[in-house]
């Protein structure tokens, strides 16, 4: 029997998202883009994605009323994990509750929080006008006030030019912007409150930012964008290709990044009602064809053996020389990257998920276009890449889509197809959560057999309920799966699964079960002896455990084990805005990590053979 939609609405966003009966609310709050702080992973047992039931909460189950105080139930509070749609919902999640209100994994793995201590500050100065008795010059009465609060620092020539006008013109009183121990800019009057800074993660698929307050560290608002350099390549190496064949091609996209960029920054700091003026430093991440692309540098060598690249170690430039809209004193800080095919977005994943101090096994995997996995504990860090493809992220699929409203994001077969979709409506296509769970279910029911053919006709087994026989089809005279019928469908199309979209998540699932092999070897250990697998990016904080280990995607280990971290590079990039010692981590992570390129290897090309295949 088909299972029932109800509505859940998000507060005080006020998003409403229609669900599957039976669905956990913190996967209805991914679904409009709302990421809980789940330490567990979701297993209910740090008791942190706390939400509250508007309007007669149901019983709380047994692992409620073990976290939760007595009070705090009589409030209607719940937790999210534990929590499943039984009717139309309302609930309110809470600031401590969502992911980006907290640092990344500082509970439940007994880890060390970075405290604030951000590299750019602002002091305001009411200083003493000059007199016949006091006669310190202009530099000197600055400098000798801040040093009163224990700071040394200095100025350059070009600032001091412009020292006696502005401060007459401001009666004295300002405010200093100090970079480290550099006083970069003086602002006339008071504006100690107006300190924003962007961290940003880079893919080559999606560009995501953070505004912070850099008074506090505390995070204000996320946006994000579909990298537009996708029209120039799907992956890293299509654009370093489009970069070498076309005039003016590096330019070209580089042009294109910083547009979005400066789009992401607009909307950012108009929803805090703010100018880009107000932003003093950013912190980006991004694999490292990325971080070449930003800054304008040719990355042709990290497409040719022995794939090399520019530069590793951290940079730091004005924003406004790339283009990037903001502060024109404003610093634009690159995190240091790792290898040619492993970027500062996995310096930032190690820093975020402290995995340095792990006493125990644990492999963090990125999984994109581009898939970056770190192994390691206290004693030794691994990390390597693979090329995945886009079909995670909804591209090089028929109907494919990023996760956002219309996206079928779950399939669940019973006796017909049921399909969950992002956001109040129709489908209109199908992300890559929803494409691994497709397949994950037709594997199940034998639909799809272990060589990844659809089966069709008298191949169908038996056991094969009516309903989901009937929605086998075709296209193209290749057999394909009616997920959502035509009347169902947006525009009133029907939402297909391809032969050719199978075809593209096995090779996506090959390329990184393949790689997970690889580096547990080179560690040492089985895959299936991991302790445990951090999960982060968009991708892999929305799959179903038990689809990703169905398809063979992840080693099949315990679901306990298997935990969602989020954009983990964004946390690291918002880390290396909030404390400057992060930076320092981040460089001694880029220059300990061992890297271990699969391209060449033997074992990596005879397991991708194998995971070709998937689990029978």
């Amino acid at each position: 029997m088909s299972k029932k939609k109800y509505q859940v609405t998000i507060h005080p966003e006020g998003q409403t998202v229609s669900v599957l009966e039976g669905t956990a609310i913190i996967e209805a709050a991914g679904q409009v883009g709302i990421t809980l702080n789940t330490p567990c992973g979701g297993q209910g047992t740090c008791g942190k994605c706390k939400v509250i039931v508007q309007d007669d909460a149901p019983p709380p189950c047994a692992t409620a009323k073990k976290l939760l105080q007595p009070e705090e139930i009589d409030a209607g509070m719940r937790l999210a994990c534990q929590l499943h749609v039984d009717r139309n919902m309302a609930v309110t999640i809470p600031s401590e509750t969502r992911f980006f209100e907290q640092i990344i994994l500082t509970e439940g793995r007994n880890l060390t929080p970075h405290h604030h201590a951000p590299n750019v500050i602002k002091r305001f100065l009411n200083l003493e006008k000059p007199t016949t008795e006091d006669l310190r010059c202009d530099t000197d009465r600055i400098l000798e006030s801040l040093s009163n609060t224990g700071m040394k620092v200095w100025m350059d020539v070009p600032l001091m030019q412009k020292l006696p006008r502005l401060l007459r013109d401001s009666d004295f009183s300002i405010t200093a912007i100090l970079d480290g121990s550099e006083i970069v800019a003086i602002e006339p009057g008071d504006t100690s409150k107006k300190l924003l800074g962007v961290g940003l993660d880079i893919g080559t698929t999606t560009i995501a930012g953070v505004l912070v307050d850099l008074t506090t560290g505390a995070a204000k608002a996320v946006a994000s964008r579909t990298n537009p350099q996708i029209q120039y390549g799907d992956d890293v190496v299509g654009r370093i290709k489009f970069a070498g064949d076309n005039e003016g091609g590096l330019e070209q996209l580089q042009r294109s990044v910083i547009g979005s960029i400066n789009e992401i920054i607009d909307e950012l700091t108009d929803s805090m009602d703010m100018g880009t003026e107000d932003i003093y430093e950013l912190a980006a991440v991004g694999n490292t064809t990325m971080s070449h692309i930003l800054l304008g540098i040719n990355p042709s060598s990290i497409a040719e053996a022995p794939y090399v690249s520019v530069f590793r170690n951290a940079v730091n430039v004005k924003a406004v020389s790339v283009g990037i809209n903001s502060n024109q004193n404003a610093n634009l800080h690159l995190l240091p990257n790792i290898a040619g095919f492993v970027g500062s977005d996995t310096v930032a994943l190690a820093m975020a998920s402290r995995i340095e101090q792990a006493r125990e096994s644990v492999l963090a995997i990125d999984i994109g276009t581009n898939g970056e996995l770190l192994i390691g504990n206290q004693n030794k860090l691994i990390a390597c890449s693979c090329a995945a493809g886009p079909a995670f992220e909804g591209a090089r699929i028929r109907q494919g889509m990023r996760g956002a409203k219309g996206a079928i994001n779950k399939v669940v077969i019973n006796s017909e197809i049921e399909t969950g979709v992002i956001g109040d409506g129709p489908a209109r296509g199908i992300c890559g959560s929803g494409l691994l769970d497709a397949v994950a279910e037709l594997l199940k029911i034998g639909l799809i057999n272990p060589m990844g053919k659809i089966l069709s006709g008298d191949d169908i087994p038996h056991s094969i309920p009516p309903a989901v026989r009937d929605a086998v089809t075709e296209l193209n005279d290749q057999p394909a799966i009616t997920l959502v019928k035509a009347d169902e469908g947006e525009n009133g199309k029907p939402i297909l699964l391809t032969q050719k979209d199978v075809r593209e998540l096995q090779l996506a699932k090959a390329a990184i079960a393949a790689a997970i092999r690889t580096v547990t070897k080179i560690f040492g250990i089985q895959a299936q002896a991991l302790d445990s697998v951090l999960l982060a990016g968009g991708f892999g904080n929305f799959i179903r455990r038990s689809s990703a280990k169905r398809i063979g995607l992840l080693p099949d280990i315990p679901s306990s084990k298997i935990e969602f971290i989020g954009n983990a590079a964004l946390a690291g990039a918002r880390n290396a805005l909030s404390c400057r010692c992060c930076r320092d981590l981040a460089q001694d992570l880029s220059d300990n990590i061992q890297y271990f390129e699969l391209a060449g290897r033997a074992d990596f090309q005879q397991f991708y053979m194998e995971e070709m295949v998937y689990p029978g």
